[in-house]
């Protein structure tokens, strides 16, 4: 049988996630990849500028942060330089007023800082992931790619990342688009999309894009484990490195959503807000103060949830939990889950792909 091929990729925090899907195969025989994430990898080479004692210059686009951010300021602290264009500033803060006062001076160019190393910020390594398939015989020809990335987007100046990205979720909720709703193709990201957008951007290849948030293409990737199928009341939690999210699901529809940073949370305040989530009484504001992104409820949910599932590389902080979760191990796979979910979101998306995705994964969960 031929077909598509895709290339699924998931942007995390401490990993970034690759499957090949090809038509006509088994999913669990797909070439993937488990490898340190983007931000990651630019964290350890500041940290090698570091023991270098040399200045460094940030070129390329708007990428994730974490990791690079405590880097780079652990950077200035040592005494040295940082110089940044701006749309690599953007990496540290949408204000650019703010990123200067960190001490990054911002430069047009490279030209504009000296000697000091150069460091190229981009969430996706398309040459180095080319070579690495093209090296084990693997086809780096593909008929879609699909990304996905965690975006804050754009705040205004005054105004708090966690507020307006959960302002963002919570208004995609409340349209009823749905979990697929939160992928698009390259020429449809809302501006205030500014990481996916950098992704579209950035991309050189000739085949279409499609840009998913990390957080709801995990929990569509969860849906793909079999006893979580087999329920039509359940509530996802995904632990990333992170950031946490816990969605309520009746079907496909969102009942109730939670996110939050993973370091912030214990075993038992985790417990707590999934517990309150399941009885619909769950504080958005407690949750912000808590340093969290927020919490929503949509609609009228006919029962509590059936299942607990838990999925991501942080779900030990949940092993012994008095909730008892289900593991999801989605065809095979727990760290699979985004890009599985990329898959189902970019069948809605582009229905020619449906019929391929589908005879792999199989049916789609009914709404």
């Amino acid at each position: 049988m031929s077909g598509p091929r895709i290339l699924a990729i998931d942007v995390g925090t401490g990993t970034q996630d690759v499957l090949v899907f090809e038509a006509g195969t088994l999913v669990e025989n797909a070439a993937q990849l488990i490898m340190p994430s983007p931000t990651a990898l630019v964290a350890q080479r500041v940290k090698e500028a570091t023991a270098d004692r040399v200045d460094l210059v940030l070129t390329g686009v708007t990428m994730g942060g974490g990791p690079n951010h405590w880097a780079v300021e652990a950077h200035l602290k040592a005494g040295l330089r940082v110089y940044a264009t701006e749309d690599a500033a953007r990496t540290f803060d949408d204000d650019l007023e703010r990123v200067t006062a960190m001490g990054i001076r911002i430069v047009d160019g490279p030209n504009g800082a000296g000697d000091a190393r150069r460091l190229e910020l981009r969430d996706v390594y398309t040459a180095e992931l080319m070579t690495a398939l093209g090296a084990f015989g693997v086809s780096t020809a593909f008929d879609a790619v699909a990304v996905a990335v965690f975006d804050h987007g754009a705040a205004p100046p005054g105004v708090s990342d966690r507020r307006f990205r959960f302002d963002y979720l919570r208004e995609q909720v409340e349209r009823g688009v749905g979990l697929p709703g939160f992928g698009f193709l390259a020429d449809e990201i809302p501006r205030r999309m500014t990481r996916m957008r950098a992704v579209a951007g950035s991309w050189t290849g000739s085949e279409p894009l499609f840009v998913m948030d990390t957080a709801p293409a995990a929990v569509l990737g969860a849906l793909e484990d079999e006893r979580v199928q087999s329920v039509d009341r359940v509530m996802i939690a995904n632990l990333g490195n992170f950031h946490t999210i816990a969605v309520s699901l009746e079907g496909q529809k969102i009942r109730g959503l939670l996110e939050h940073h993973t370091g912030e949370l214990t075993k038992a305040k985790l417990e707590d807000y999934l517990d309150a989530m399941a009885a619909g009484t769950l504080s958005d504001q407690a949750v912000f103060d808590d340093m969290g992104h927020g919490a929503l409820q949509a609609g009228t949910r006919s029962a509590p949830p059936e299942l607990l599932t838990v999925i991501g590389p942080r779900r030990g902080l949940l092993d012994g939990s008095r909730l008892h979760p289900y593991l999801a191990v989605p065809h095979g796979d727990m760290m699979l889950a985004g890009c599985f979910g990329l898959l189902r979101a970019l069948a809605s998306r582009v229905p020619g792909f449906a019929p391929a995705i589908e005879d792999q994964l199989g049916a789609q969960k009914p709404n």
